[in-house]
């Protein structure tokens, strides 16, 4: 975070997190809170209430807890999504 390029690699990840939670919370509304809800290995609320945070709070964002995600959520909210698309018909 002391470098430019760290603060780049900050805002591209939580504009992703923003896309992320942005999709999940159509794909909920869209399917009447079902399709998420049969995923249960995920607590969806905390992921799509991140989104909220980075768009609304965004100067509170805490670097470390972003770094966080990435190392220790994102490979099993990865491989939920990749299971997902698989099992359910576009």
């Amino acid at each position: 975070m002391d470098t430019p390029e760290g603060q780049e690699k900050l805002d591209s990840l939580c504009m992703l997190f923003i896309a992320i939670g942005e999709g999940l919370k159509k794909i909920d509304n869209l399917t009447n809170r079902e399709l998420l809800a049969k995923y249960d290995t995920i607590d969806w609320k905390p992921i799509k209430g991140l989104r909220d945070i980075l768009s609304h709070h965004y100067f509170d964002v805490n670097a470390e807890a972003i770094y966080g995600v990435c190392s220790e959520n994102i490979d099993e909210l990865h491989a939920v999504i990749k299971k997902i698309l698989y099992e359910w018909p576009s």
